[in-house]
């Protein structure tokens, strides 16, 4: 009786943590639309941003050159579209 409870809650601890692990997959993101856009190629500028953080409650600021000439500043906003916001820098040239 005891090796069948510890095989039970071996097997239901294994379901939990499969479970656990499918929910944060990029995969499960992207099907909500929660994942990052798709780049043509594959081939992108995945430099870091800054990020600055902002008290709880709060979206986060993120931003970094794109492109020639222009800086990108990005808000997180949690259940909202986030605010997106793109604008000449000189500093940005290259």
């Amino acid at each position: 009786m005891r090796r069948v409870r510890a095989s039970v809650w071996a097997a239901a601890m294994a379901l939990a943590a499969g479970s656990l692990l499918v929910g944060c997959s990029q995969e499960y993101d992207d099907k909500r639309g929660k994942g990052d856009a798709p780049v043509k190629g594959n081939k992108g500028d995945d430099t870091p941003a800054e990020v600055y953080n902002m008290p709880d409650g709060f979206g986060n600021l993120a931003t970094k050159c794109v492109g020639h000439g222009f800086r990108a500043y990005v808000t997180t906003n949690a259940g909202a579209p986030s605010n997106v916001q793109i604008v000449e820098d000189k500093s940005c040239a290259g």
